[in-house]
């Protein structure tokens, strides 16, 4: 069955693109690899689909061990052991397997990552990033030589950047473009290294290949599987990092780097949980300091943490994502692009499983959580279109989201040149392309984290969060909008406010 992309990562790719030539509560610890679990008992029945569990046990080496001997009983193969946070991943046909094994003791929680077998199957899109004459890029081109003869520097497509200047981003590179020390990692479907916008910030001894749950380093392994289907992970790391080099366009932070950690599984496209995990904990260890992460754990949009299943999907990327926090590293997640109000007293979700057949459900956003994007001590963001309003698609919510920033709206549409409402950066393959959602607001609110924890190299996680959130300008609710409920200072729609990205390197 084929699943739209555009309900897993936070964009939407409407047909407003642009693509040009390349000539422009947990402990700390590693994650350790555990040995093959021996084969299952005779008794095990092993005749169900195969599917891919966590098994989240009591921290440490001892417990870990002794569960993962409970785990081939039970018929279960171990894939890997983050003996540390207590998370393992397992693989099992036995159709019992998880009623089996959260009777073992030192187990906390355990549940099936997903609702169909471990195989491959098709996907489908939500629109392309379209190609457009070479008029626009000569146009963009022409203004950005007219800017830098007035003494203005600018990127030849920064003039189509709208969203740049609308953070101060453009002001804040003229004072600090960020340290080379700080690395953001980007969670997402791979990243195209190559381009020449992004390749002087690469850091490939940071980026992995973490789909299956077990981080592969070899060269190469981090990028798209299929560069003109996977061009999310490229397009969210140009907008944290493009270099400002005189080449394309300029990210937030231009003088960090960038890791790829690609967490999507090929040909679905699907974020599973064990991939989510391996990818945190590699962060970690990796000395990221910010994570990026423009998705939601699939199968499940929201987990119910009353749901066996769901609620250990909740367990073990909360261990991970809590793992990354203690180690400094500040995590920054996309709202979302269901126009919802995750303040709501329930909510309809009717796209879950989004691997087998969704069911519609009545939920409670409270106990039922978008992963990564609610879990404690993650940036939450919103997106804002160029008048600064919030996106018709984005997500909302008064006490959920934390701050906001531009990801787009094709109903908000700028003045001359850029004339396009997306968020223009990197594709695969040297090209740029413009698109919309909460993926894009996302990376802008990662590079603005990027620059304070330049400036503020010795701040904890939660500083940085303070800062961000007391550094942002919020205008306030539109007086025609009665969803967005709160206050001037901190509301429904925009958190605490806008990033400010001059702020971040001043203070």
């Amino acid at each position: 069955m084929a699943h739209p992309r555009s309900r897993r990562v936070r964009a939407l790719a409407v047909p407003l693109g642009l693509a040009l030539t390349a000539s422009l509560g947990f402990l700390p610890g590693a994650a350790t690899a555990a040995p093959q679990a021996a084969a299952p008992a005779a008794a095990v029945k092993t005749d169900g689909p195969l599917l891919s569990y966590v098994v989240n046990a009591t921290p440490g080496q001892a417990s870990v061990k002794r569960v993962t001997k409970a785990i081939s009983e039970a018929g279960g193969k171990v894939i890997i052991a983050h003996e540390k946070i207590g998370v393992i991943v397992v693989h099992s046909a036995n159709p019992q397997f998880a009623a089996t094994i959260r009777k073992a003791p030192g187990v906390q929680s355990a549940g099936a990552t997903r609702t169909a077998p471990l195989k491959a199957s098709g996907t489908t899109d939500v629109g392309k990033p379209q190609k457009v004459e070479r008029l626009t890029a000569d146009k963009a081109a022409k203004a950005a030589r007219v800017a830098n003869a007035a003494g203005d520097d600018k990127e030849p497509l920064e003039p189509l950047q709208w969203d740049i200047p609308a953070i101060k981003a453009d002001q804040a590179a003229k004072i600090d473009e960020g340290s080379k020390k700080v690395t953001v990692a980007v969670i997402d479907t791979g990243v195209d290294d190559t381009h020449p916008d992004l390749k002087a910030n690469f850091a490939p001894k940071q980026s992995a290949n973490c789909v299956g749950g077990v981080a592969d380093t070899s060269p190469g392994a981090w990028r798209p599987y299929d560069p003109a289907e996977d061009y999310h992970g490229t397009h969210v790391a140009g907008t944290i990092a493009a270099a400002r080099n005189g080449v394309g366009v300029a990210g937030v932070a231009p003088g960090v780097k960038i890791s790829a950690i690609k967490v999507s599984e090929p040909k679905t496209s699907l974020f599973y949980a064990e991939n989510v995990v391996c990818a945190f904990v590699f962060a970690a260890d990796h000395g990221a300091k910010v994570t990026n992460n423009s998705y939601y754990v699939d199968p499940w949009m929201f987990n119910c943490k009353d749901d066996l299943d769901q609620g250990a999907i909740v367990d073990a990327v909360g261990r991970a994502a809590k793992y990354a926090e203690g180690k400094g590293v500040v995590n920054v997640a996309a709202a979302g692009n269901s126009n919802m109000d995750l303040a709501a007293a329930q909510l309809t979700d009717t796209s879950s499983p989004n691997d087998s057949t969704p069911v519609t459900r009545t939920i409670d956003p409270k106990k039922c959580w978008d992963v990564p994007t609610q879990l404690p001590g993650t940036v939450t963001v919103a997106s804002t279109g160029v008048k600064g309003l919030k996106s018709y698609f984005s997500n909302y919510g008064n006490g959920v989201i934390d701050v906001a920033a531009p990801g787009g709206d094709s109903r908000q549409v700028p003045e001359l040149p850029a004339k396009n409402g997306g968020i223009l950066s990197t594709m695969p393959g040297g090209d740029y392309g413009y698109l919309q959602g909460t993926s894009m607001a996302s990376p802008h609110v990662a590079g603005v984290v990027a620059l304070l924890k330049s400036t503020h190299p010795k701040s904890s996680p939660q500083e940085i969060q303070w800062l961000l959130k007391m550094q942002a300008d919020n205008p306030g609710c539109p007086t025609a909008d009665k969803t967005c409920t709160g206050t001037q200072h901190v509301n429904g729609h925009y958190g605490y406010g806008i990033v400010d990205a001059l702020d971040a390197v001043q203070d």
